[in-house]
């Protein structure tokens, strides 16, 4: 039987602090001040950012969080991954999704991510860092020509397609990746301030406020009823 956990994928929108959707997942770790492995890939390891998110993972209740620097990991990955396996829960940054996986993967991180989440190591993450932990995204090769748009695999530890906050522009780029996929699948538009739930087994739930749903049918994406709390 599996030790997986579900997976919290977040579309932040900073104010609230003690954020209560960061708090509920410090609450439901299993631990009284948990440990935070932090991997700043998608935003370059970048300090300010880090700072600030050790702040809101504090006032949730965290114990102490760590970076696990893969954008110089100075002697080799040794340490990263010390970092990672010692947390209690491992958090993927935001940034930009695709600079973020080419580092995952020229460190040779991305099997070890999940096998830590197969072993029972708690996962969530933050806007890009969301998409990163969801199935695959969308890129162009020519910005300029729709056609050239192409999938991507991510990590792969959330069984879904997602995007975060991206309702201004009626999830463009969550439509565009829908595209591009099998009919009957569904993705997710998680709006700003609010998450996604992924459990082990596939099925999901909303948390703070309303996820957008759409599918992708024979000849066209189409909405779904909107995913509530």
């Amino acid at each position: 039987m599996s030790a997986a956990k579900p997976v919290y994928l977040l579309a932040g929108r900073w104010g609230r602090n003690p954020d209560p959707i960061i708090t509920r997942v410090i609450a439901e770790s299993g631990f009284k001040k948990p440990s935070i492995g932090y991997i700043g890939a998608a935003s370059g390891d970048n300090l300010d950012f880090y700072k600030r998110m050790e702040s809101y993972f504090e006032a949730a209740g965290a114990g102490v969080t760590t970076l696990a620097p893969t954008v110089n990991p100075g002697n080799g990955m040794g340490e990263t991954q010390k970092i990672l396996k010692d947390a209690d829960i491992v958090f993927i940054s935001g940034g930009d999704v695709e600079a973020g996986m080419q580092i995952l993967q020229q460190r040779k991180l991305v099997n070890f991510l999940k096998e830590l989440y197969l072993a029972g190591k708690a996962f969530f993450a933050v806007s890009a860092g969301s998409i990163m932990l969801a199935q695959e995204w969308v890129r162009w090769r020519n910005p300029e020509d729709d056609t050239t748009a192409v999938l991507f695999p991510c990590i792969g530890i959330a069984p879904v397609i997602c995007d975060t906050h991206g309702e201004a522009d009626g999830w463009e780029e969550l439509i565009a990746s829908l595209k591009l996929e099998k009919p009957g699948t569904i993705g997710y538009g998680i709006v700003s301030g609010h998450a996604l739930i992924v459990n082990p087994d596939g099925s999901v739930t909303a948390a703070g406020g309303t996820v957008h749903q759409f599918i992708r049918r024979r000849n066209a994406v189409e909405s779904l009823p909107d995913l509530l709390p």
